[in-house]
């Protein structure tokens, strides 16, 4: 029955609820691997480099999934190649979490791929984030080479759709 409220739409990655959302996103993935609150200045520096312009076509996608009408989970799909996508910003805020939205977050996201034209999606976490790594497996990723470096990936995953 929680899998019948939510719903998940594309949207600009600049409107006040998709902000609110990747502010989330990186308060959450950030503390976490400080260990500590994230300061405004920190959230500031690192949402002006975010990449934002590759969260929409036709370079992406970024959905935004409500519970019940409030903002609840994003995520977003960056093309890499002509048939290759990676999915990026999982998120689902923690009084929504166990409501069926990541499933629901991660079909959506994998249909954008497709729409976008890819065959094969891709992502890169950190060790210490293992609920997404949970969900990224039950959703049959698999662990693959690196395909990008960065301070803050320890492993990567593929599917193919």
């Amino acid at each position: 029955m929680a899998r019948m409220t939510w719903i998940f739409s594309p949207e600009r990655v600049d409107t006040p609820d998709a902000t609110a959302l990747r502010r989330d996103y990186y308060g959450d993935v950030a503390g976490r691997y400080f260990r500590r609150v994230v300061t405004e200045d920190e959230y500031n520096e690192e949402m002006l480099n975010d990449g934002l312009d590759l969260l929409a076509p036709p370079a992406g996608q970024f959905l935004v999934g409500r519970h019940a009408g409030e903002p609840a989970a994003c995520g977003g799909i960056i093309l890499l190649d002509a048939e290759r996508a990676e999915l990026t910003r999982v998120f689902i805020r923690h009084a929504f979490r166990g409501l069926g939205g990541a499933d629901l977050l991660m079909n959506g996201l994998e249909d954008a791929a497709r729409s976008l034209g890819a065959r094969r999606t891709v992502l890169n976490t950190r060790l210490d984030l293992v609920e997404a790594r949970a969900l990224y497996t039950r959703h049959g990723y698999g662990e693959i080479p690196a395909y990008c470096s960065g301070p803050y990936m320890d492993i990567w995953y593929g599917k193919e759709l």
